[in-house]
């Protein structure tokens, strides 16, 4: 579809919103060094080089956020607001406060508004926890992915095992209520005991929410070459399934329960709100170069480069590089792949009368649990382990 340079969205998206979730996404290209695994918009100094900086990136920040006000007119205050990456903690607490600004005041900010910044842990200090919670932030995402140094090696991670449980204890100690530790499993070379090492650590730290994602070898990364050329062998899905099995368990008994396949926390407050509001369908404006926005059926993302995404902004133009008019058929497939991902589940009423067959057909298979009551399908144990597959089923 045209991308209109002045950004203008159709009425029918605007139509409703206020009354879904409204988040903000801001993403920071910046890395210090880039992770063998990692596929995301992503760029170290040395590949920047002079074509852009912290500081021309916040700017045209800025004046993207103003954009996004004027676009959406009368927009509801940030429910949420989520700052990734890259590594935005190399910003600094003054960085990161910065942003902060530049989003409460395009946007404003709702009274009991949550917001969330990923750090990695070895850019991160006492002084900083302090200054990103005195500019107003309310939740921290930390990387380990793990405590075994081998297997950070793997990885290309550079921090050192225990550091992320320290600078967990350190959010903890400024005032953070809402700490996550991130975790990866299945990388080649894990074995069991690290996989329960790596466990042990992040309940040591107390955190009120655990992220665990599948290793997952992507195109293009350095991993995918050395997995092309037989240096390491591809995840194996039985190991996989065996991790994320023991993963689960391991956290249930810890008080940490499961809310979205890949997310456990103590309590419904230690959710993660704005990732919530992805997964029901809410709408949220992506700030910063390769940013992916979402707003009543359009969803839009943003050129790559840093330096063309300032230069653009620059010149009062829109940094869009794309946009889809999401159909009712890709809505609906989007609602059964993303609320059935969810310990809520999904109605029944999102599922046409095939789509029902499949879910009794699931749910007899020990797939799905249906509620006649509340009229709803929710994952069980073994349905999180095939969930794509479910989601076909029912999709249709």
């Amino acid at each position: 579809m045209p991308v209109p340079d002045t950004h203008h969205l159709p009425e029918t998206a605007l139509t409703g919103l206020g009354t879904r979730p409204f988040g903000v996404y801001v993403h920071v290209p910046f890395c210090a060094t880039r992770c063998g695994y990692c596929d995301f918009n992503t760029y170290t100094a040395g590949e920047l080089g002079s074509a852009a900086s912290p500081r021309s990136w916040l700017d045209a920040l800025r004046r993207e956020l103003e954009l996004g006000a004027q676009v959406l007119r009368h927009a509801p205050a940030a429910d949420t607001v989520f700052v990734g990456g890259g590594t935005p903690s190399l910003l600094g607490a003054d960085g990161l406060a910065e942003v902060l600004d530049g989003v409460r005041s395009a946007f404003g900010l709702a009274p009991d508004a949550e917001v969330t910044t990923e750090s990695n842990p070895e850019s991160t200090s006492p002084e900083f926890f302090a200054g990103i919670r005195e500019a107003g932030y309310t939740r921290v995402s930390l990387g380990m992915q793990s405590a075994a140094r081998h297997v950070l090696q793997v990885l290309d991670r550079v921090h050192t095992p225990g550091r992320p449980v320290d600078a967990a204890r350190e959010a903890r100690a400024a005032g953070f209520e809402h700490v996550n530790l991130d975790l990866i499993y299945g990388t080649p070379g894990e074995r069991t005991e690290d996989l329960r090492a790596s466990l042990d650590a992040v309940l040591s730290a107390g955190v009120d929410h655990v992220s665990a994602y599948a290793l997952i070898v992507e195109d293009g990364t350095a991993l995918a070459r050395r997995v092309r050329r037989g240096e390491l062998p591809a995840p194996d899905d039985d190991v996989l399934a065996a991790d994320y099995e023991l993963i689960d368990s391991v956290l249930s008994a810890a008080g940490l329960t499961w809310y979205e396949v890949s997310n456990w926390a103590t309590g419904e407050a230690a959710r993660c709100r704005h990732n919530l509001g992805y997964w029901r369908g809410g709408d949220w404006w992506g700030a910063g170069p390769g940013a992916h926005s979402h707003v009543g059926g359009v969803r839009w993302w943003n050129v790559k480069h840093p330096a063309k995404y300032a230069g653009l902004l620059a010149e009062g133009q829109s940094p869009e590089a794309d946009r889809e008019v999401l159909t009712d058929e890709d809505r609906h497939l989007e609602r059964i792949m993303l609320e059935l991902r969810i310990s809520d589940g999904l109605a029944l009423s999102a599922l046409d009368d095939a789509g029902v067959s499949q879910a009794r057909a699931a749910a007899d298979e020990g797939l799905l649990e249906l509620s006649e009551v509340d009229s709803r399908v929710v994952l069980t144990d073994r349905g999180r382990l095939l969930a794509d597959g479910v989601v076909r089923r029912l999709a249709g």
